[in-house]
């Protein structure tokens, strides 16, 4: 109470000047009709101003539920997409004249809790088990891979991202049709490591990696990043791959959870031929 005391007695000369300021105002604009109507002009369009700037920041906020319109209306479009089809016949396998079948649908979610400067780094989504979201499902963003989905309740889950020292993806360089494995060693957000590619490939700043599809879980094609830069230890007989990544995990809001409708087929034959193995 004495500080607001002393700062009135200090600019009390500015409070008077504005009240005697604000009284001229209304002696003239009631005893002139033209000045008043000047001045009521002037309100209104500093009103104006105002309520546009007030509007400008409520539309801002409402961006969010425009983009969760958007992500939505993409997951759909993306499961229309031809990668989401497998095509087959009952003769033999071809990509004309055959029947389609769905292979990958996609749910969107948005995250509401985010890491990506640990050395095991999470995500959590506001979908679970009663959205239809089960552990071991891929999860992709609009910019490319982000991980796995590995714990769910009834309305969130867990993704363990690329960004997680357990994290191991195998991807694809298509210039020369290779495959390797995507590991995160920690450090920077924006960088993972490719591993396993042979130094007999030349490789180029900037080549493009995308997933191989040779895991149930990620569909081929889906982008990963660049090659950064890439070295090799005397002997090894294969590159460490600085990979830049394309996906921007500080700034991931909405993501895509990937149902691959065959996985349990694939998964189902794998465990059968592996007893069968066995017995052998």
């Amino acid at each position: 109470m004495e500080s607001l005391l002393a700062f009135i007695k200090r600019f009390n000369y500015i409070f008077v000047f504005l009240v005697l300021e604000i009284l001229a105002l209304i002696f003239i604009s009631q005893n002139s009709n033209y000045q008043g109507s000047k001045l009521v002009s002037m309100g209104n369009a500093v009103a104006g101003r105002c309520y546009s700037a007030v509007a400008s920041v409520g539309d801002y906020f409402g961006l969010r539920h425009e983009n969760a319109l958007l992500a939505a209306e993409n997951a759909k479009l993306r499961a229309q997409l031809a990668e989401s089809y497998i095509s087959y016949n009952t003769r033999q396998f071809s990509h004309n004249d055959t029947v389609f079948n769905q292979r990958y649908g996609y749910t969107e979610a948005q995250v509401v809790k985010n890491s990506w400067n640990r050395r095991d780094n999470y995500i959590m989504i506001n979908k679970g088990r009663k959205q239809g979201i089960r552990e071991d499902q891929a999860v992709i963003s609009p910019q490319g891979v982000v991980g796995v989905v590995v714990s769910t309740t009834d309305n969130f889950s867990t993704i363990m991202p690329v960004l997680h020292s357990n994290s191991r993806n195998s991807v694809r360089i298509p210039r020369i049709n290779t495959n390797g494995s995507l590991v995160w060693r920690g450090g920077d957000f924006r960088y993972a490591t490719l591993i396993d590619i042979p130094t007999t490939y030349r490789l180029r700043k900037n080549d493009t990696i995308v997933t191989s599809g040779m895991a149930n879980d990620f569909p081929e094609g889906v982008m990963v990043g660049f090659v950064e830069r890439a070295f090799s230890e005397r002997g090894s007989g294969f590159y460490t791959i600085q990979v830049r990544l394309a996906t921007e995990f500080n700034t991931l809001d909405h993501v895509y959870i990937v149902n691959n409708y065959f996985k349990a087929e694939q998964d189902s034959l794998m465990v059968h031929t592996q007893k069968q193995a066995e017995i052998k």
